[in-house]
C-alpha cells in the first residue's frame, strides 16, 4: 500500500520527492505566529502567496489553534476565520488543505469548494467525519495521532511503547476509512509530534519513522516546525526563532523516508532540501 501518489482533491501529488506543506494560521493564539496573519484576509493571502513563491507545494489553512493548553473555539468563529481565505485560495492552482477536527467545518468547506485535503489532528474521530469524507470521491486526508485533547495533552503523556501504540492507532483509523469506502491513495498519516508526547517520545518516533511507515503502509506527513521539542533541544524559548532547529528536524525525517513536511519556514526548508538533493544524500 506504499503508494507514491497522494490523491488530493483536484490534484495527484507525486511523492517521489519530499513535498512541503506551508502553514497559514488564521488564529490569534497559535504557537509561534498567532495573530500575525489573522488580522485580515489580504494579509493572510499575501502570506499564502509568499509561501508558494518560497517553495510550498501545498497550503494548509487553519482557524483553530490546537497548541498544548489551548481552548477550543466555536464552530461559528472557526468558520468565520477561514471562509474567505479558503474561497480566494481555491481559485489558485495549488493543493489546498484545511486544518480542522470538526465535521461541521469540513462540510461547509467542502460544499464551498476548492478544498483538496482535510488535515485532522483528531484523525476523523468527530461524529460523521469518516462518512462525510467517504462521500467525497477524491478529497485527500491526513489522519493524526493525538493522546488526549489539546488543553491537557502535554500534562503527563504516558506510553508503554510509543512507536507501537502510535502505529496501532493510525493503522486502525486508516482501516476505518478504507472500510467506509475511502480509497487508500487518499490517505496520509501523521504521528503527531508534541500532541500528547514528551521530548523522548518525539525523539523515539523520529528514530523509528521507517518502522512506523512499514507498520502502517501509508505515506507520512510530519509537523515538527517550531514546536517545543525544538526549543527543548536548542534552548530557544522564542518559537519564531526556532528556524534552524526546525529545518534540521525536517531533514532528519526526510532522511528516514518521510514524504510530506508541514512547516512555517518554507524558504529555509526548501533551500535545505535543494542542497540535500543536489549533494545526493540518500533518502
Amino acid at each position: 500500500m506504499n503508494t507514491r501518489i497522494w490523491q488530493a482533491g483536484r490534484f495527484e501529488i507525486a511523492l517521489d520527492k519530499p513535498k512541503i506543506m506551508g502553514i497559514v494560521n488564521l488564529t490569534p493564539d497559535s504557537l509561534s505566529d498567532g495573530g500575525t496573519y489573522s488580522q485580515n484576509v489580504s494579509i493572510a493571502l499575501a502570506h499564502a502567496e509568499q509561501l508558494l513563491k518560497d517553495g510550498a507545494d501545498i497550503l494548509d489553512i487553519g482557524g483553530e489553534s490546537t497548541r498544548p493548553g489551548s481552548d477550543g473555539v466555536s464552530l461559528e468563529e472557526e468558520w468565520a476565520r477561514v471562509q474567505q481565505v479558503l474561497a480566494e485560495v481555491a481559485k489558485w492552482n495549488v493543493p489546498v488543505s484545511l486544518d480542522t477536527r470538526h465535521t461541521a467545518i469540513m462540510e461547509k468547506a467542502l460544499a464551498q469548494g476548492g478544498v483538496d485535503i482535510i488535515n485532522d489532528v483528531a484523525a476523523l474521530s468527530d461524529e460523521g467525519a469518516v462518512a462525510l469524507l467517504a462521500q467525497q470521491p477524491t478529497t485527500g486526508m491526513c489522519l493524526m495521532h493525538m493522546q488526549g485533547l489539546p488543553k491537557t495533552m502535554q500534562l503527563n503523556p504516558q506510553y508503554q511503547d510509543v512507536v507501537e501504540e502510535v502505529a496501532r492507532y493510525l493503522k486502525a483509523r486508516a482501516a476505518e476509512c478504507v472500510r467506509a469506502g475511502i480509497a487508500p491513495e487518499r490517505i496520509t498519516l501523521d504521528p503527531g509530534f508534541g500532541f500528547g508526547k514528551n521530548l523522548q517520545h518525539n525523539i523515539t518516533l523520529i528514530q523509528h519513522l521507517p518502522e512506523l511507515m512499514e507498520a502502517t503502509g501509508f505515506p507520512l506527513l510530519i509537523g515538527i516546525s517550531r514546536k517545543s521539542m525544538i526549543g527543548e533541544l536548542t534552548g530557544e524559548q522564542d518559537a519564531a526563532k526556532r528556524v534552524h532547529g526546525s529545518v534540521a528536524a525536517a531533514l532528519a525525517t526526510v532522511a528516514r523516508g518521510v514524504q510530506i513536511i508541514r512547516v512555517h519556514d518554507v524558504k529555509a526548508t526548501s533551500d535545505a532540501l535543494k542542497v540535500w538533493e543536489a549533494l545526493g544524500v540518500s533518502t
